[in-house]
C-alpha cells in the first residue's frame, strides 16, 4: 500500500514552531514516538522513508537562526538548501529576501513537506529530489544543517563543499557535534544552545554551531 504523501503529513503532523526559530512555522510531528518508531516494516508497507522532514533538528534551527539574524547572508542571492528535509533553513532563507531559493532532497516526501511548510510561512521555494552530491550548482550560497551523521556521506560532503567553496560560493553549515563534523578548514561564525526533543537526541539542548567552509 503507497499512502499520499501531503494527506500523511497533513494527518500525522501538527503545524508547530520550533523553538529556536519561532518566526517559522512547520508540519512537524508533534507525538514523536508515534511517528518516528514506527518500524522499516511500518514505513515500507505505507511508502514512507524515515521521515527526517517531521522534526525540526537542531543543526537546522541553528543554521536558520543564523540566517534570520544575519539576512545579508544570503538577500539577493541563489541559495541552496541541501539535504533539506522540511525547508525551515530554505524558509529562512525566503524569509531573509533571499533571489531564489532550492531546496534538495533526495526524499519524495520531503517535496510535499517543504511545499507545505512554504505555503505555511507565504514563501515560494524551488525543489529538486537530484543527487547534487559533486556536482557543479549555479547558486551562491549553499546552506546544509546537521549532515554530517554518516561517516561516508560526511566524506562526499566535505570533498563537495570544500571544492564549491574553493569555487566562490559561500557554504554554511549547522552542526550540533555530530560525530563526522570535519575539523579541518571551517571557520565558527555563531553557537547556539538549541532545545530539541529527548525522543531524538541524548539531551534537551544541543549545543550547535554555524561553521564556514573556507
Amino acid at each position: 500500500m503507497k499512502t499520499d504523501a501531503e494527506r500523511f503529513i497533513l494527518d500525522n503532523t501538527s503545524v508547530l514552531a520550533p523553538p529556536h526559530v519561532p518566526e517559522i512555522r512547520l508540519h512537524l510531528a508533534s507525538e514523536v514516538h508515534d511517528l518516528w518508531l514506527k518500524t522499516e516494516e511500518d514505513l515500507e508497507e505505507i511508502g514512507l522513508p524515515p521521515p527526517f522532514w517531521a522534526f525540526a533538528w537542531a543543526g537546522g534551527q541553528g543554521l536558520a537562526r543564523y540566517i534570520l539574524d544575519h539576512p545579508e547572508t544570503v538577500r539577493g542571492k541563489r541559495v541552496l538548501d541541501f539535504a533539506s528535509g522540511s525547508g525551515m533553513v530554505a524558509i529562512a532563507a525566503a524569509l531573509s529576501g533571499a533571489a531564489a531559493v532550492v531546496a534538495a532532497d533526495i526524499d519524495p516526501w520531503a517535496k510535499s513537506a517543504v511545499r507545505l511548510n512554504a505555503a505555511l510561512n507565504g514563501v515560494s521555494i524551488d525543489f529538486t529530489n537530484d543527487d547534487l552530491i559533486g556536482r557543479s550548482v549555479d547558486v551562491d550560497v549553499i546552506l546544509a544543517g546537521d549532515v554530517f551523521y554518516d561517516s561516508d556521506f560526511a566524506k562526499a560532503l566535505v570533498a563537495w563543499f570544500s571544492a564549491t567553496a574553493k569555487d566562490g560560493c559561500l557554504v554554511l553549515v549547522g552542526d550540533p557535534g555530530r560525530s563526522y563534523r570535519p575539523i579541518d578548514n571551517l571557520e565558527p561564525l555563531a553557537t547556539y544552545q538549541v532545545p530539541v526533543t529527548r525522543v531524538l537526541e541524548d539531551s534537551e539542548v544541543k549545543k550547535t554551531t554555524v561553521w564556514k567552509f573556507l
